[in-house]
């Protein structure tokens, strides 16, 4: 049964934003009780871990299990303060006010979330920091309004530290506005778990898919710049399910995807043909 307690005070017409079916999630530490409380308490939230570690599925899963509205925003550098905060848009002869997500969020109560916010132009997220703060508001400059939170209403972003570079990074102004909750991969015998779970994969191949992660994850720095990723073993294995030969299925879903260089290709294959 999922619980109700914020629904009296979220618009009703955030339910086209509200998570229908329960999202398979397994619990690594206190995250649930730490966003729990950050909800309760309108405290800005960062995630902070490597792509596919289960950052985006967590905030759907605690969503879903607080009955709170998820508008999820996935960021890029094209990305404009306007499709954040709203626009006027031509309505016959005259204009009409359309709200961005942000602005949806604020207004009418709701997670607003900002996926890989590194990813979106520096001057784009400033517009979020007033809704950062203790003011908890968001300046709708074009109308000359100031719009104030709902009292349900939250921002979160995600964040992974291993992209970062001097040019894309997220500024000390923006990093200290949030609490921060890292995700990482998940421990050994909960990604079997999970790889099974999400996959339909045996037990068996799931363990062997883990054992590929760990040696493929701890070349990173030396020759690969990222670990693969836990949502990369459940593609591994859902092909490996429907029929695909497993060496086959690890080159194309753990392998091309995270190198072009055909010499580590090569070494990642060599170290597949040891374990499946």
């Amino acid at each position: 049964m999922k619980e109700s307690a914020h629904l009296s005070s979220i618009d009703k017409s955030m339910k086209d934003y509200r998570i229908e079916k329960e999202p398979f999630y397994l619990p690594l530490q206190d995250e649930v009780q730490l966003f729990a409380l950050a909800y309760e308490n309108k405290l800005p939230l960062m995630l902070k871990g490597p792509t596919g570690c289960g950052k985006t599925r967590f905030l759907s899963y605690v969503a879903y299990k607080m009955d709170i509205p998820l508008i999820t925003i996935a960021c890029h550098e094209d990305l404009t303060a306007s499709d954040l905060v709203g626009r006027y848009l031509l309505d016959g002869a005259t204009t009409r006010w359309q709200d961005g997500p942000l602005t949806i969020a604020a207004r009418h109560g709701g997670i607003c979330y900002l996926d890989e916010i590194v990813e979106a132009r520096k001057d784009t997220t400033v517009v979020i920091h007033p809704l950062t703060d203790d003011r908890r508001v968001l300046p709708l400059e074009k109308q000359g309004q100031i719009l104030e939170a709902a009292d349900s209403f939250m921002l979160a972003i995600s964040y992974n530290p291993g992209y970062q570079t001097v040019l894309k990074d997220l500024k000390q102004s923006t990093k200290q506005r949030f609490i921060s909750i890292e995700f990482g991969y998940p421990p050994a015998n909960l990604e079997v778990e999970i790889v099974v779970q999400e996959s339909g994969v045996s037990e068996k191949i799931a363990a062997d898919l883990i054992k590929i992660a760990g040696k493929f994850r701890s070349l990173k720095g030396r020759g690969l710049d990222e670990g693969v990723s836990t949502r990369l073993l459940i593609y591994a294995g859902v092909l490996i399910s429907k029929g695909v030969e497993p060496r086959r299925a690890c080159s194309v879903a753990l392998i091309t995807p995270i190198t072009d260089d055909p010499e580590m290709q090569k070494i990642l294959e060599e170290i597949v043909s040891t374990i499946v």
